[in-house]
């Protein structure tokens, strides 16, 4: 019987398989049969259904939707003066002109096109209309009359080619012949010499994405970006790709103007020309800064030096004044903010440089709106007399005692 205990283990082990495999081959059978069944369902009505006569095709109501631009082909091009263009489009008829002149290559139609093409002009005007008054991309398509994706679009093609090509001739930093003559001009204005500009930074407030929303949070609790920009009386270093919730330090050490402080003018061999900056920022051998605990003498030299912190304040002020998309939360994805607010440095620059003045009503609706994105050293001045006031009020009242 032992001897057997291997065979019929054997005989068992194909008994199972074949069972198996019986089981195996009804599956596939039954498989079989349900899928012809479900076609000859399906032959047998499509065959009922070839009997019944074909809906009529519907017309398309629409290929094109009319819309109506009179109000840029009538009233701004054969109506507006210099002072509406101004107000419109944050330059005079001539300025504009030449800036599509400087766009040309990057924004002109294209010779082939299914429908008439939007004109250089019009895309450009879209572009200085959307930036100057911030207004949403459904208000500027029905006053333009083209589809608000037609506006975004010119939108990001005239952003992406004015950092890649024009932004280069617009900002940058000044040879030794324009170092000279700005570090001449601050020492007239506020009797400092060897200053080539003066440095600081303001946040921009974006639209954040909610997955990375805390790196953006600023001290005051609202989403931005940080623009840090040195200035004379134009922008010739900018840095704005740093999110809001980013320290001081790493401002400045992701900036362009750091990486590249080596190239900036000298008026000797080993005598540098100076930025100024605020108290946040370091002392370097290219970066000057008021003294800490002043002395008397040290404490003259801070006014003098307060007083030259004065233009970047002021040229932030007009740029956020001339271009208002700076000063609320836009419409653009967060990604391309940085891209936009370079924009508005530049074209800033193009206008200071043509002539372009800044409206006492545009400065005083910034201000007013500013005050919904309070920035975040905004009231260190108002922090320190108040401490001031209270050590002082202690201090009289010891002496009274």
């Amino acid at each position: 019987m032992e001897s057997l205990a291997p065979v019929m283990k054997l005989v068992v082990l194909l008994a199972f398989h074949l069972n198996v495999t019986q089981q195996r081959n009804v599956l596939l059978v039954q498989n079989i049969i349900r899928k012809r069944r479900a076609q000859r369902a399906f032959l047998r009505h499509m065959a009922r259904l070839s009997m019944l006569p074909l809906p009529p095709p519907i017309a398309r109501k629409v290929w094109m939707k009319v819309r109506d631009k009179d109000w840029w082909e009538r009233v701004v091009l054969l109506e507006y003066t210099d002072v509406e263009w101004t107000e419109n489009f944050r330059m005079r008829r001539q300025t504009f002109m030449k800036l599509c002149a400087l766009m040309q290559r990057y924004m002109a139609p294209s010779d082939v096109s299914v429908r008439t093409p939007v004109p250089l002009t019009m895309r450009v005007a879209i572009v200085l209309y959307k930036l100057g008054s911030g207004a949403d991309y459904n208000f500027i398509s029905n006053q333009f009359g083209v589809h608000k994706s037609t506006v975004k679009k010119f939108v990001y093609m005239f952003c992406r080619a004015m950092v890649q090509g024009p932004m280069e001739q617009l900002i940058r930093i000044p040879d030794e012949t324009q170092a000279q003559e700005i570090s001449r001009g601050f020492e007239e204005q506020h009797h400092m010499p060897q200053i080539m500009g003066v440095i600081d930074r303001i946040h921009i407030p974006i639209l954040a994405p909610s997955d990375v929303l805390q790196d953006f949070i600023n001290e005051k609790n609202w989403a931005s970006y940080v623009l840090q920009a040195v200035v004379d009386n134009t922008f010739w270093s900018i840095s704005c790709e740093t999110p809001g919730g980013s320290r001081d330090e790493e401002v400045l050490l992701r900036s362009d103007l750091f990486q590249r402080a080596e190239l900036l003018p000298k008026v000797a061999l080993d005598v540098r020309l100076q930025v100024v900056g605020g108290p946040s920022y370091p002392l370097l051998d290219w970066l000057l800064k008021g003294y800490a605990n002043a002395t008397a003498e040290e404490e003259s030299f801070n006014i003098y030096l307060n007083s030259l912190r004065a233009t970047v304040e002021k040229t932030f002020h007009m740029l956020k004044s001339r271009w208002r998309v700076l000063l609320k939360r836009s419409d653009f994805h967060f990604s391309f903010s940085p891209t936009a607010i370079a924009t508005c440095c530049a074209l800033h620059n193009f206008c200071q440089r043509e002539g372009e003045h800044v409206s006492d009503s545009w400065i005083s609706y910034a201000k007013d709106l500013d005050a919904f994105f309070p920035q975040p050293w905004a009231c260190f001045f108002c922090h320190f007399f108040v401490i001031f006031g209270v050590i002082l009020c202690i201090f009289v009242t010891l002496i009274l005692e």
